[in-house]
């Protein structure tokens, strides 16, 4: 583990530095398990994260390794949704490792994130945690300022904020994709115009359809492909980024979930774009700086508004 401030010093015609930030965790398994090394911040932007995927601890890392690689420092405090009936995860571990937003609610973060979650299938009455969502994302207009919902909870909160229903794929989209529209207006999209590429892991069974010519007021496509459909997307309402993908995503992550599937002999091909090598198993991470970038650029607007040069 890297420390705080570790400086790297290159030289051309003189000496520069860059400065490394870090990423803490406030809760979770990982830092209760001591899998996680904290280091001294001031000031940190801070992150309520309400993880609602079934492998926590993958999570966590993927989202404290993401964060822990910006210009930023941050705070990751990890949430549960207390009316979700867990299968996989002890109850009793995770009221004690994680918050519930009953207990948080009092209090102001400077984002939220809401992860995804592998329930795509189901329409949203049926999830067992919808109506407490819709609370949480309410709330957070109010108590934070900015949200970020990655895929099933782009299309949760998507249909919530402006009724857009989502639609069964006739198969799963798994692999990358690459944007091949970006509105480099956008302070979301900063460094992927003149040469950035933006790519995107992809692991659903549903999608939204949009037209970009008659969005809702106040919706913005900030990227799109093809394949893919609407990638990001942003509205200064709501001070809220969807993101359709996985952007936490790491190296293996599609690989376990492909070797998962076969074994679990489910429906399932090779990821598109993904494998260098199939046969190895060799992965081309070529969507490792699009996630840094997009992050990044999601913090900066948190930043912004911390030291108020936005409203």
């Amino acid at each position: 583990m890297r420390s705080h401030k570790e400086r790297i010093k290159f030289c051309a015609h003189e000496e520069q530095e860059l400065t490394v930030m870090t990423a803490n965790a406030i809760n979770g398994f990982l830092h209760a398990e001591k899998k996680w090394q904290n280091h001294q911040v001031n000031n940190p932007v801070t992150i309520l994260v309400l993880n609602l995927m079934p492998t926590k601890r993958d999570t966590e890392y993927q989202f404290l390794t993401n964060f822990n690689r910006l210009d930023t420092d941050v705070t990751l405090t990890f949430m549960y949704p207390y009316s979700h009936q867990f299968k996989g995860t002890s109850r009793r571990a995770i009221e004690a490792d994680y918050v519930c937003w009953n207990q948080i609610a009092d209090r102001y973060y400077d984002g939220l994130i809401i992860t995804g979650a592998p329930i795509e299938k189901l329409a949203f009455h049926q999830v067992d945690y919808f109506d407490e969502l819709r609370q949480i994302i309410q709330w957070g207009h109010s108590h934070v300022k900015q949200q970020l919902h990655e895929c099933w909870a782009a299309q949760a909160g998507l249909f919530l904020d402006f009724g857009i229903q989502k639609h069964l794929l006739p198969h799963k989209l798994f692999g990358i994709f690459t944007a091949t529209q970006v509105n480099h207006e956008s302070p979301l999209a900063r460094g992927f115009g003149a040469g950035g590429v933006l790519k995107m892991p992809q692991s659903r069974h549903t999608e939204v359809i949009l037209d970009d010519r008659h969005l809702p007021a106040d919706l913005t496509l900030i990227a799109t492909a093809p394949q893919s459909g609407p990638i990001v997307l942003s509205s200064d309402r709501y001070q809220t980024t969807y993101v359709t993908g996985h952007p936490e995503y790491q190296e293996k992550t599609l690989a376990n979930e492909y070797y998962r599937d076969l074994a679990k002999n489910l429906p399932i091909t090779l990821p598109l774009n993904y494998f260098s090598d199939p046969v190895r198993g060799s992965v081309d991470y070529s969507w490792r700086d699009a996630s840094k970038k997009l992050y990044e650029n999601w913090t900066h607007l948190l930043v912004d508004k911390k030291v108020g040069l936005s409203i």
